[in-house]
């Protein structure tokens, strides 16, 4: 397989406008939703990227009629599935390739009592355990088996039963698959310690649009009533969260005017608040956010002057995706801070790259890093590196924009999973990325 890389020409100012693109996150759990039901559903707003894509591949090869009918938006149509699909060896290569593919069991158990999946791929960023979402199943009555040589998960029911669970750990994708599964369960089902992301809220409007019967939808206490069956829809995705704060510590980082536009501000929680922790001025303009040029920004102390922590914490804490990005923004910054990424415990492990650059960062341990901010008294520099995964990708992209003189970030089919035409887009408001292909 051919890999790419960008060059990227350090140090340049950019000016414009951008659009961020749909939710990856949401796309995920949205386009898995499609399976509960036999009628058609239109979705808008789907990002252009390598995850929506294998999970498209995915619904094509189970027998969905997928079909794109503008540039952001596909019908779906799950009326004939081929559960037999599930036993080929091309479903277990593309399962495996996207951790999304997770969220096709709840569905697929839900309507037709039983899922199969390989062990799911996806970022290299320390253990992402599967239980949550396969013990919340089997409180629904649903019997569980892993074969370890083959690794394999399967999971089958022939009537799911409402209950009253505790999620063991406030897992989006976990709430998100039992949701999925509960809504034509029998009787009543009660989740508690649920995930309640704008995303998560998202699929269970989605869903009630289709007949579902949820309650509680933004707490972390979700009642489900089940019903017979769910009816097509039409649905929208929210604008991606992660790209607009990445957007917003790119124009911070490289002193650039910027405006996002669309930004679903209402939706976007402590993010705002956060940058502006960080010294990062912008203003809201109707729902676009508009970031001055700066010359600099200085992080906050705490009250009694101690050095600022940000952790990362489940919904509406900040989120675990823009942890890299904040870390990037502190090493231009005035002050020092220290980035304790609570959720993962190997994404912080791409600080070495930056180091390289020059950025004053002591790795604490696998989550913890301080970060002593250079005040733009000394630029980074350019250099060679490779994407462990999507969100420290486009940090150091961002990082590769403020330096000076040429950097090279191999490994980008990382980026481009999760982010749509990034280098094009950023090349219209003045930036300087090449896109190189090496066999």
């Amino acid at each position: 397989m051919s890999s790419a890389s960008f060059e990227v020409e350090g140090g340049l100012k950019l000016k414009g406008e951008i659009i961020p693109q749909g939710a990856k996150n949401e796309a995920l759990q949205i386009l898995c939703a499609t399976l509960l039901t036999p009628e058609k559903i239109t979705i808008s707003n789907v990002p252009a990227i390598r995850d929506v894509n294998m999970l498209l591949d995915l619904l094509k090869g189970l027998g969905v009629k997928v079909l794109q009918t503008k540039p952001d938006t596909w019908t779906f149509q799950a009326d004939d599935i081929d559960l037999d699909y599930f036993y080929t060896k091309e479903y277990a290569e593309k399962a495996t390739r996207i951790r999304g593919s997770v969220m096709l069991i709840g569905p697929l158990l839900a309507r037709f009592g039983k899922g199969f999946l390989p062990k799911p791929g996806g970022d290299k960023i320390g253990r992402r355990r599967m239980d949550t979402h396969f013990l919340g199943f089997q409180h629904l009555g649903a019997k569980f088996n892993y074969d370890e040589t083959d690794r394999l998960f399967t999971i089958e029911a022939e009537k799911l039963q409402g209950t009253s669970m505790m999620m063991e750990e406030i897992s989006v994708t976990g709430t998100a698959n039992v949701v999925m599964a509960s809504v034509m369960a029998e009787g009543t089902t009660t989740i508690y310690n649920a995930a309640c992301e704008p995303y998560l809220q998202q699929l269970c409007k989605m869903l009630n649009s289709m007949g579902a019967k949820i309650s509680g939808v933004g707490s972390n206490l979700l009642t489900i009533e089940g019903v017979e069956s769910l009816q097509g829809t039409e649905h929208r995705l929210l604008p991606d969260m992660i790209e607009i704060g990445s957007f917003i510590g790119l124009a911070a980082m490289t002193q650039s005017e910027i405006t996002i536009k669309n930004c679903q501000i209402k939706e976007l929680g402590v993010i705002p608040s956060v940058f502006r922790k960080f010294g990062v001025q912008f203003d809201f303009q109707g729902d676009d956010i508009h970031i001055p040029a700066q010359d600099s920004y200085e992080i906050q102390t705490f009250i009694d002057g101690s050095i600022m922590t940000v952790y990362d914490a489940p919904w509406p804490g900040f989120t675990p995706d823009l942890m890299s990005i904040l870390l990037v923004m502190a090493t231009q910054a005035k002050g020092s801070v220290l980035i304790h990424q609570k959720m993962f415990e190997s994404r912080l492990f791409f600080v070495d790259k930056l180091i390289d650059m020059g950025a004053q960062i002591i790795l604490c341990d696998p989550h913890r890093a301080t970060v002593i901010g250079l005040n733009r008294k000394f630029s980074l520099r350019g250099i060679h590196m490779t994407s462990p995964d999507i969100r420290a990708g486009v940090a150091l992209l961002i990082a590769a924009m403020s330096a000076k003189g040429k950097s090279v970030i191999h490994n980008i089919h990382q980026i481009d999973r999760g982010y749509q035409n990034i280098d094009g887009r950023l090349n219209a408001i003045g930036a300087n990325i090449k896109r190189v292909n090496s066999n």
